[in-house]
């Protein structure tokens, strides 16, 4: 099992590649403002570099309501 830590934007997360799952992502949000998640991956069984793994991030903060710190 592979993990990580990574900071975007300000925000600390850990990253898991799921074992026996090759190419799929769970990313947890260390430092929200509740406890959050979700799980990405590349087509096919293609690995995620970090600058994916980062964009993916990048992608679902810009999806959370600042006011509520939920999804919209």
């Amino acid at each position: 099992m592979s993990i990580r830590r990574l900071t975007v934007q300000g925000h600390d997360w850990t990253v898991t590649e799921r074992t026996g799952e090759r190419g799929i992502y769970d990313f947890e949000w260390l430092t929200g403002p509740h406890p959050y998640g979700f799980t990405a991956g590349m087509l096919g069984d293609g690995l995620m570099n970090e600058a994916d793994l980062e964009s993916a991030i990048a992608d679902f903060l810009a999806q959370i309501n600042p006011e509520t710190g939920y999804l919209d």
